[in-house]
């Protein structure tokens, strides 16, 4: 057990969040994260709500927060309002302006976590209230900016230890080991927030040709790309990427954004084909720089003990 301001305020044994990955974590990869000792998150997203509340059926007693995609849950509020009627452990913001969601889940009394990728951002979720935030490197799988992992937690660390002591901080992007968070708890976070090793878990909604695919890559193999939400008809903000596998088709239409635009009656079947089937070749899998540290897919509690043990060895041979 490693014990941190996180678990303190959590009521949680370790200080891992698994991230709230569209489309991947569901109500079981929650559960099992949470009946582990960790937070565990449903990834509410694009949901306008009737997936979540089966997700959160699926999760059973375990507590479990929900994670939303800020800008798109602009289109359907609602998906909030029913997952505060039950009484999350954390509701968890990112990419977008969180201030209008901010009193509702204060009023709820449900702790509010704020991913950001800069400083400033970092700074204004402080100032709304948020009480983790969420510091995200590019390395990370799935949407973010430019910041490093590396500079940005420190840099948000010191900003909070001067204006927001009270405010915890968890870093995100490229943490798949306990290399990892041993090396975020020494930059000054109080935790850290997984995506992409949870994203080859047992329990994940992932395409077992997915995670081949994955276990096979090495970090160099991801790159940001905006091919798959032209894809997905997703109107992103244009400051967020995704980072995802490379294939032939992030090779062909990665840097003619336009082109593929212009071609989307032919390539779109052919990329929905290739998503239900799981041909990595064409769908892309959103996973981090972190695929080069994944080796296998086992259960989700396995994967907390194996980052927590690792943990625990790297730092007590730090300080022996």
């Amino acid at each position: 057990m490693l014990s941190t301001r996180l678990t303190e305020r959590l009521g949680i044994s370790q200080p891992i969040i698994q991230a709230p990955m569209a489309f991947a974590a569901g109500g079981r990869l929650a559960a099992a994260v949470s009946g582990a000792g960790a937070l565990g998150m449903i990834g509410g997203a694009y949901d306008s709500g009737e997936w979540i509340a089966e997700q959160q059926d699926l999760a059973g007693n375990q507590s479990v927060g929900c994670g939303f995609i800020t800008w798109k849950l602009r289109e359907h509020p609602q998906a909030l309002e029913q997952v505060l009627a039950r009484d999350p452990a954390a509701v968890f913001l990112s990419f977008g302006d969180p201030a209008e969601f901010v009193p509702a889940i204060q009023a709820a009394k449900v702790p509010l976590i704020c991913q950001v990728q800069t400083l400033r951002d970092a700074a204004h979720a402080i100032d709304l209230g948020a009480e983790i935030i969420v510091a995200q490197g590019s390395e990370a799988g799935g949407h973010g900016e430019k910041r490093a992992t590396f500079t940005l937690v420190p840099e948000i660390a010191d900003h909070i230890a001067r204006h927001a002591p009270d405010t915890l901080l968890c870093a995100a992007g490229g943490v798949g080991d306990g290399r990892g968070l041993a090396a975020a708890l020494m930059l000054g976070a109080d935790g850290v927030v997984v995506g992409s090793r949870f994203w080859a878990s047992e329990e994940a909604l992932v395409h077992p040709a997915m995670l081949e695919a994955a276990i096979e890559a090495s970090g160099d193999d991801t790159l940001r790309s905006t091919v798959t939400d032209i894809m997905r008809g997703y109107d992103w903000p244009k400051r967020y990427t995704g980072r995802v596998l490379r294939n032939n088709f992030t090779d062909r239409w990665h840097d003619d954004p336009d082109g593929l635009r212009a071609a989307l009656d032919q390539e779109l079947p052919r990329w929905q084909a290739a998503v239900a089937e799981g041909d990595a070749r064409t769908a892309n899998a959103f996973v981090g720089e972190v695929a080069g540290l994944i080796r296998d897919v086992k259960p989700a509690a396995d994967i907390l003990r194996d980052i927590v043990e690792g943990a625990e060895a790297v730092l007590a041979q730090s300080f022996a």
